[in-house]
Protein backbone atom coordinates (compact mmCIF):
# COMPACT_ATOMS: atom_id res chain seq x y z
CA UNK A 1 0.00 0.00 0.00
CA UNK A 2 1.45 3.77 -1.06
CA UNK A 3 2.31 5.50 2.41
CA UNK A 4 -0.20 8.73 2.80
CA UNK A 5 1.51 12.29 2.71
CA UNK A 6 0.37 14.87 4.44
CA UNK A 7 0.63 18.28 3.50
CA UNK A 8 -0.06 21.53 5.37
CA UNK A 9 -0.97 24.51 4.46
CA UNK A 10 -2.61 28.13 5.57
CA UNK A 11 -6.05 28.52 5.51
CA UNK A 12 -6.02 32.13 4.77
CA UNK A 13 -9.25 31.99 2.68
CA UNK A 14 -11.88 29.87 1.95
CA UNK A 15 -10.68 29.28 -1.65
CA UNK A 16 -7.84 27.19 -0.29
CA UNK A 17 -9.98 24.52 0.40
CA UNK A 18 -10.76 23.95 -3.12
CA UNK A 19 -7.27 24.11 -4.34
CA UNK A 20 -6.29 21.19 -1.64
CA UNK A 21 -9.35 19.33 -2.51
CA UNK A 22 -8.30 19.62 -6.79
CA UNK A 23 -4.67 18.64 -5.59
CA UNK A 24 -5.70 15.71 -3.03
CA UNK A 25 -7.91 14.33 -6.44
CA UNK A 26 -5.18 15.21 -9.04
CA UNK A 27 -2.41 12.99 -6.62
CA UNK A 28 -4.85 10.24 -5.91
CA UNK A 29 -3.43 7.51 -7.92
CA UNK A 30 -0.15 8.21 -8.02
CA UNK A 31 2.60 6.70 -6.07
CA UNK A 32 2.50 9.90 -3.89
CA UNK A 33 -0.96 10.87 -2.78
CA UNK A 34 -1.67 12.81 0.16
CA UNK A 35 -3.76 14.64 2.45
CA UNK A 36 -3.90 17.97 3.32
CA UNK A 37 -4.44 19.93 7.13
CA UNK A 38 -5.04 23.74 7.27
CA UNK A 39 -3.40 25.62 9.97
CA UNK A 40 -5.21 29.55 10.77
CA UNK A 41 -1.45 30.99 10.94
CA UNK A 42 2.15 30.30 9.69
CA UNK A 43 3.83 29.80 12.98
CA UNK A 44 1.56 27.05 13.59
CA UNK A 45 2.57 25.44 10.41
CA UNK A 46 6.44 25.71 10.66
CA UNK A 47 5.87 24.11 14.07
CA UNK A 48 3.87 21.19 12.44
CA UNK A 49 6.69 20.55 9.53
CA UNK A 50 9.12 20.99 12.57
CA UNK A 51 7.76 18.13 14.68
CA UNK A 52 6.89 16.17 11.48
CA UNK A 53 3.19 16.16 12.04
CA UNK A 54 2.94 16.98 8.03
CA UNK A 55 5.68 16.07 6.18
CA UNK A 56 5.26 18.86 3.53
CA UNK A 57 4.36 22.37 3.73
CA UNK A 58 3.41 24.94 1.74
CA UNK A 59 5.34 28.03 2.96
CA UNK A 60 5.63 31.50 2.40
CA UNK A 61 8.84 33.05 1.86
CA UNK A 62 9.12 33.94 5.69
CA UNK A 63 8.09 30.86 6.89
CA UNK A 64 11.20 29.63 4.91
CA UNK A 65 13.13 31.15 6.26
CA UNK A 66 11.92 30.79 9.95
CA UNK A 67 11.57 27.07 9.01
CA UNK A 68 15.51 27.04 8.00
CA UNK A 69 16.31 28.72 10.83
CA UNK A 70 14.53 27.08 13.50
CA UNK A 71 16.06 23.75 11.90
CA UNK A 72 19.38 24.65 11.26
CA UNK A 73 18.56 24.19 7.95
CA UNK A 74 17.69 21.11 8.52
CA UNK A 75 14.96 21.72 6.10
CA UNK A 76 14.73 21.78 1.41
CA UNK A 77 12.66 23.20 -0.76
CA UNK A 78 10.69 20.75 -3.37
CA UNK A 79 9.22 23.26 -5.90
CA UNK A 80 7.55 26.71 -6.23
CA UNK A 81 5.14 27.97 -8.84
CA UNK A 82 6.58 29.66 -11.66
CA UNK A 83 5.50 33.05 -10.27
CA UNK A 84 8.07 32.73 -6.96
CA UNK A 85 10.70 32.40 -8.68
CA UNK A 86 10.29 35.84 -9.78
CA UNK A 87 8.53 37.81 -7.18
CA UNK A 88 9.01 41.51 -6.60
CA UNK A 89 7.75 44.56 -4.58
CA UNK A 90 6.12 47.44 -6.27
CA UNK A 91 6.33 51.08 -4.49
CA UNK A 92 3.55 53.49 -5.71
CA UNK A 93 2.00 56.53 -5.33
CA UNK A 94 -1.16 58.40 -6.03
CA UNK A 95 -1.82 58.86 -9.85
CA UNK A 96 0.49 62.23 -10.78
CA UNK A 97 2.63 62.40 -8.55
CA UNK A 98 5.81 62.42 -10.48
CA UNK A 99 7.65 60.50 -7.81
CA UNK A 100 10.49 57.84 -9.57
CA UNK A 101 13.11 55.66 -7.52
CA UNK A 102 14.09 54.41 -4.49
CA UNK A 103 15.28 57.85 -3.51
CA UNK A 104 11.81 59.22 -4.02
CA UNK A 105 10.72 57.42 -0.92
CA UNK A 106 13.04 59.16 1.55
CA UNK A 107 11.28 61.85 3.67
CA UNK A 108 8.06 60.22 3.17
CA UNK A 109 5.64 58.56 4.66
CA UNK A 110 5.30 54.80 3.62
CA UNK A 111 2.80 52.70 4.52
CA UNK A 112 3.49 48.81 4.86
CA UNK A 113 1.13 45.80 5.13
CA UNK A 114 1.88 43.16 8.13
CA UNK A 115 4.93 42.97 9.42
CA UNK A 116 5.35 39.20 9.14
CA UNK A 117 4.47 40.21 5.04
CA UNK A 118 8.13 39.61 3.56
CA UNK A 119 6.49 41.28 0.26
CA UNK A 120 5.25 44.19 2.11
CA UNK A 121 6.99 44.65 5.09
CA UNK A 122 10.14 43.41 5.46
CA UNK A 123 12.05 43.09 1.89
CA UNK A 124 10.63 46.88 1.06
CA UNK A 125 12.80 48.26 3.81
CA UNK A 126 15.35 46.21 2.96
CA UNK A 127 16.01 46.93 -0.29
CA UNK A 128 15.43 50.86 0.10
CA UNK A 129 19.11 50.57 2.45
CA UNK A 130 20.48 48.42 -0.57
CA UNK A 131 19.92 51.25 -2.93
CA UNK A 132 21.30 53.99 -0.14
CA UNK A 133 18.01 55.21 1.11
CA UNK A 134 18.31 56.42 4.80
CA UNK A 135 15.64 54.49 6.73
CA UNK A 136 15.62 56.99 9.37
CA UNK A 137 14.06 59.53 7.20
CA UNK A 138 11.04 57.80 6.58
CA UNK A 139 7.73 57.33 8.29
CA UNK A 140 6.60 54.41 8.64
CA UNK A 141 3.02 53.93 8.48
CA UNK A 142 2.26 50.13 9.58
CA UNK A 143 -1.31 47.88 8.33
CA UNK A 144 -1.32 44.95 10.38
CA UNK A 145 -4.29 43.46 9.22
CA UNK A 146 -3.62 40.12 8.93
CA UNK A 147 -1.04 38.97 10.94
CA UNK A 148 0.17 35.44 11.12
CA UNK A 149 -0.70 35.16 7.21
CA UNK A 150 2.35 36.65 5.78
CA UNK A 151 0.38 39.10 4.02
CA UNK A 152 -1.36 36.04 1.85
CA UNK A 153 -4.95 37.80 2.15
CA UNK A 154 -3.52 40.72 0.62
CA UNK A 155 -6.00 43.05 3.22
CA UNK A 156 -2.62 44.83 4.73
CA UNK A 157 -1.53 45.32 1.03
CA UNK A 158 -5.23 47.22 0.23
CA UNK A 159 -5.17 49.12 3.76
CA UNK A 160 -1.84 50.72 2.28
CA UNK A 161 -2.88 51.62 -1.37
CA UNK A 162 -6.31 53.41 0.66
CA UNK A 163 -3.82 54.79 3.07
CA UNK A 164 -2.24 56.66 0.04
CA UNK A 165 -5.43 57.51 -2.01
CA UNK A 166 -6.78 59.27 0.94
CA UNK A 167 -3.39 60.85 1.18
CA UNK A 168 -2.58 59.71 4.85
CA UNK A 169 0.61 58.51 3.39
CA UNK A 170 2.68 59.27 0.06
CA UNK A 171 3.89 55.55 -0.49
CA UNK A 172 2.66 52.47 -0.45
CA UNK A 173 4.78 49.19 -0.62
CA UNK A 174 2.64 46.27 -2.11
CA UNK A 175 3.60 42.83 -3.83
CA UNK A 176 3.95 42.45 -7.37
CA UNK A 177 0.48 40.37 -7.69
CA UNK A 178 -1.24 42.74 -6.00
CA UNK A 179 0.44 45.29 -8.33
CA UNK A 180 -0.93 43.34 -11.53
CA UNK A 181 -4.34 43.08 -10.59
CA UNK A 182 -4.87 46.81 -10.12
CA UNK A 183 -6.88 48.34 -13.19
CA UNK A 184 -8.68 44.66 -13.21
CA UNK A 185 -12.43 45.29 -13.28
CA UNK A 186 -13.02 47.99 -10.81
CA UNK A 187 -9.76 47.41 -8.51
CA UNK A 188 -8.53 51.20 -8.15
CA UNK A 189 -7.69 51.69 -11.96
CA UNK A 190 -5.86 54.93 -12.65
CA UNK A 191 -5.57 55.74 -8.94
CA UNK A 192 -1.75 54.86 -7.90
CA UNK A 193 1.66 54.73 -10.21
CA UNK A 194 4.92 52.93 -9.97
CA UNK A 195 7.43 54.63 -8.03
CA UNK A 196 10.03 51.83 -8.28
CA UNK A 197 10.54 48.28 -8.15
CA UNK A 198 12.50 46.05 -6.45
CA UNK A 199 14.65 43.10 -7.81
CA UNK A 200 12.95 39.71 -7.90
CA UNK A 201 13.19 37.29 -5.42
CA UNK A 202 11.35 33.76 -3.89
CA UNK A 203 8.52 33.91 -2.40
CA UNK A 204 6.29 30.36 -1.78
CA UNK A 205 8.03 26.85 -1.55
CA UNK A 206 6.69 23.22 -0.96
CA UNK A 207 9.50 22.25 2.14
CA UNK A 208 10.12 18.93 3.97
CA UNK A 209 12.46 18.22 6.47
CA UNK A 210 15.91 16.73 5.72
CA UNK A 211 15.38 13.75 6.91
CA UNK A 212 12.43 13.11 4.78
CA UNK A 213 12.26 9.68 2.66
CA UNK A 214 13.58 11.22 -0.69
CA UNK A 215 12.01 8.69 -2.84
CA UNK A 216 8.58 9.87 -1.44
CA UNK A 217 9.23 13.44 -1.89
CA UNK A 218 10.95 12.84 -5.68
CA UNK A 219 7.45 10.97 -6.59
CA UNK A 220 6.01 13.90 -5.18
CA UNK A 221 7.57 16.47 -6.77
CA UNK A 222 7.44 14.36 -10.17
CA UNK A 223 3.54 14.12 -10.25
CA UNK A 224 3.51 17.93 -9.19
CA UNK A 225 6.05 18.91 -11.76
CA UNK A 226 3.83 17.04 -14.21
CA UNK A 227 0.29 18.92 -13.93
CA UNK A 228 -0.69 20.28 -17.83
CA UNK A 229 -2.26 23.04 -17.94
CA UNK A 230 -3.69 21.80 -21.44
CA UNK A 231 -5.62 19.74 -18.92
CA UNK A 232 -8.74 21.65 -17.83
CA UNK A 233 -9.09 20.67 -14.87
CA UNK A 234 -5.27 20.73 -14.19
CA UNK A 235 -5.57 23.95 -15.11
CA UNK A 236 -8.42 25.22 -12.97
CA UNK A 237 -6.42 24.21 -9.85
CA UNK A 238 -3.13 25.81 -10.98
CA UNK A 239 -4.91 28.90 -11.69
CA UNK A 240 -6.84 28.78 -8.26
CA UNK A 241 -3.41 28.93 -6.64
CA UNK A 242 -1.92 31.41 -8.93
CA UNK A 243 0.35 29.55 -11.06
CA UNK A 244 0.43 30.93 -14.42
CA UNK A 245 2.35 28.07 -16.83
CA UNK A 246 3.90 25.73 -14.76
CA UNK A 247 5.65 24.49 -11.37
CA UNK A 248 8.90 25.35 -10.97
CA UNK A 249 12.16 24.22 -9.64
CA UNK A 250 12.85 26.11 -6.36
CA UNK A 251 15.36 29.31 -7.05
CA UNK A 252 17.33 29.06 -3.68
CA UNK A 253 19.54 32.07 -4.31
CA UNK A 254 16.39 34.40 -4.14
CA UNK A 255 15.89 33.56 -0.41
CA UNK A 256 19.21 35.18 0.40
CA UNK A 257 17.84 38.79 1.09
CA UNK A 258 15.20 37.45 3.18
CA UNK A 259 17.67 35.89 5.43
CA UNK A 260 19.51 38.95 5.60
CA UNK A 261 16.40 41.38 6.14
CA UNK A 262 15.83 38.90 8.86
CA UNK A 263 19.15 39.05 10.45
CA UNK A 264 19.38 43.06 10.24
CA UNK A 265 16.27 44.00 11.25
CA UNK A 266 16.52 41.65 13.99
CA UNK A 267 13.23 39.84 13.67
CA UNK A 268 12.80 36.89 15.71
CA UNK A 269 13.08 33.30 13.39
CA UNK A 270 11.31 31.33 16.75
CA UNK A 271 7.87 33.44 16.51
Amino acid sequence: MTELLTLGAVAYSPAVVGVWEGMKEYFADSDAPFDFVLYSNYGRLVDALRKGEVDIAWNTNLAYVRAMLQTDNGCRALAMRDIDTVYSTVFVSAAGSGRTGPGAVAGRRLALGSADSAHAAILPLHYLQQAGVDLDTITVIRFNSDLGKHGDTGRSEIDALEAVIAGEADVAAIGISTWEKIGEGDFLPGAVEKVWQTPDYSHCAFTVLSSSPPELTAAWTRHLMAMNPSDPEQRRIMTLEGVKDHWATPALDGYQSLFTAVERQGIDPTW
